[in-house]
């Protein structure tokens, strides 16, 4: 499935062996002449150095990196300064200086190994643990090549670097050397280099931060709605005050309305239905990821995982759909469970699809080939439609849920709303908690997808997920009070859009980030960026969205369940 990341592995013309040093080797086919890039290519090249392009390489199944020394104390003397090391995943193309582009023609790989401990008249079993690039720039003149595919490095600083002239033919020698080092690094340890982050702080006091959002908002739930509820059912059960409590305004005025079946029950209970497989995939790929199970040595495994969990979820989506649809008094059970398998997946592979087209026209590794789509195809229709399918007839034929009042045959006039119970602003209130909640993770994982880092701090989004499932119930149950005391009983659609408001914010933080962190000019990668954020967004609607209207259904059938209605 690495393949749908645009992923693709192929051979390059390196001769590395194992525990075999080279100074200098020579790349090209012909050794000791050097390449002619043409202008059409000189004019790639120096396009994608100017656009930041990275190279990959793949050795013993570890991605090379880039050693990057950071100065953390800068104030002190030169003597005190300490090392902060990092690491790049890839190495750039090329770098340009003074509006000159020059290119990485020279790679000095060096490979770390560890020697495994044996009996003594075993060979000893070596191991890969480390695989570093020092890329560097240097020009024909400076490299000496011989015909035995040999080449003598400058030395010391003397050399200028490759420039490559986009206007005309360029000629230049490829070179690389390959160093060994022993390590005491085990295999088993070989990823925490890639994996280490130095930022773990930052994630702590997010959480610390998420914890602090939910327990005020739990604060003003208990404090506001409990104490003001208990008043209400008090007041409402008050036998002797039956004719007072009618001239006041309140949610129970609504009760004969308040479970009214909403307009397009068959959307709304597939969207619902699609929100819980997206809820089941989603928490049981972060756990599973958190226990260490997937592990990113095996490419692809969180993407394989996620698609097949999505698959096989669609037994839960379907049945919880169904079981709602016929709650909301819906009869075409067969058109639901199709809506249900192909409403929410349908416009992923639409969008999906027409991004492709785009990444086709461009000849991009990054395409998904044509069969991998038939095959995903094929899951879709052949896995996930019949699960759905499944689960919904079960979900149809359960008993519906109970609702605790009766429901009046004339609906009840819905009076005047004030300004601050438009729907719009009812998502921007509902939204800022949740996603101040998560923000900070959010960036790690934008940068994880869009600027080619590892994400592996699962354990620390296990917990923001937990944290936004309660704060979206709390902040839920809160609008949906509010609006039944305005005694404005349509609740079903309204708490499911602004139970997702968080998404908003999550679009708007998404443009912030491309316009701050990201320098991306051309039509193509914008349209990609923001296509699969528009995937990203509506995934979280759903998402957010369904947490926060299950919590609101069991808060209303609570609360009507305490009062006493005649």
């Amino acid at each position: 499935m690495f393949v749908l990341r645009g992923d693709r592995i192929v051979n390059t013309p390196f001769q590395v062996l194992m525990n075999s040093e080279k100074k200098c080797e020579v790349l090209c086919s012909q050794s000791n002449k050097p390449v002619t890039l043409t202008v059409e290519q000189s004019r790639l090249v120096a396009e994608r150095i100017t656009e930041d392009y990275y190279v990959h390489l793949i050795a013993d199944n570890l991605p090379v990196a880039t050693r990057l020394e950071l100065y953390s104390n800068r104030d002190s003397d030169d003597k005190k300064k300490e090392k902060d090391v990092q690491f790049e995943h890839g190495y750039r193309l090329g770098f340009t200086d003074v509006n000159k582009i020059y290119l990485h023609n020279h790679l000095s790989f060096i490979l770390y190994y560890h020697r495994e401990d044996m009996e003594e008249d075993q060979e000893h079993t070596y191991r890969v643990v480390r695989f570093e690039v020092i890329p560097q720039s240097i020009r024909l003149e400076d490299l000496k090549a011989d015909e035995k595919s040999s080449c003598t490095l400058p030395e010391g600083t003397n050399s200028s670097p490759q420039e490559i002239d986009p206007t005309k033919e360029n000629q230049l020698y490829f070179t690389y050397s390959v160093h060994w080092e022993e390590s005491d690094i085990k295999w088993a340890s070989r990823w925490d280099t890639y994996l280490t982050m130095s930022d773990v702080q930052i994630h702590w006091f997010s959480i610390i931060n998420s914890v602090v959002v939910v327990f005020f908002l739990s604060g003003i739930l208990s404090m506001i709605i409990i104490r003001t509820l208990r008043k209400d059912i008090a007041n409402y059960n008050k036998e002797d005050d039956i004719e007072d409590t009618m001239e006041e305004s309140g949610w129970k005025l609504v009760h004969g309305d308040v479970f009214r079946p909403p307009q397009y029950p068959m959307i709304l209970s597939s969207l619902l239905g699609s929100g819980i497989q997206l809820f089941c995939m989603i928490l049981i790929v972060i756990f599973v990821a958190m226990l260490g199970m997937l592990s990113p040595s095996s490419r692809g495994a969180l993407m394989t995982t996620a698609c097949f969990l999505f698959m096989f979820m669609g037994v839960f989506g379907g049945f919880s759909a169904g079981r709602l649809y016929r709650t909301l008094k819906g009869h075409r059970w067969k058109k639901g469970a199709f809506c249900t398998a192909t409403l929410y997946p349908g416009v992923v592979f639409g969008i999906c699809f027409v991004l492709n087209c785009f990444i086709w026209g461009k000849h991009s590794s990054g395409a998904v080939p044509f069969p991998t789509m038939v095959a995903l195809l094929c899951m879709w229709f052949g896995i996930s439609l019949p699960l759905v399918y499944l689960g919904y007839y079960f979900g149809f034929r359960k008993q519906p849920y109970d609702n605790p009042v009766r429901t009046n045959q004339i609906p009840r006039q819905i009076p005047e709303q004030r300004w601050y119970m438009n729907r719009f602003v009812g998502i921007l209130m509902a939204g800022i908690l949740p996603f101040g909640a998560m923000f900070i993770e959010l960036f790690f994982i934008f940068s994880a997808i869009w600027e080619n880092q590892f994400y592996y701090l699962f354990g620390f989004l296990f917990l923001v997920f937990i944290i936004l499932v309660v704060s979206c119930s709390q902040i839920s149950i809160v609008m949906v009070y509010f609006q039944l005391c305005a005694e404005d009983y349509r609740w079903w659609w309204r708490n499911f859009l602004v139970s997702g408001g968080s998404a908003f914010y999550v679009l708007v933080y998404a443009i912030f980030y491309f316009v701050n962190k990201l320098d991306i000019v051309e039509f193509i990668p914008s349209l990609l960026y923001f296509g699969y954020t528009a995937l990203m967004v509506l995934s979280f609607w759903l998402l957010t969205g369904t947490i926060g209207f299950y919590a609101a259904y069991m808060f209303v059938r609570k609360i009507y369940a305490a009062v006493k209605i005649d």
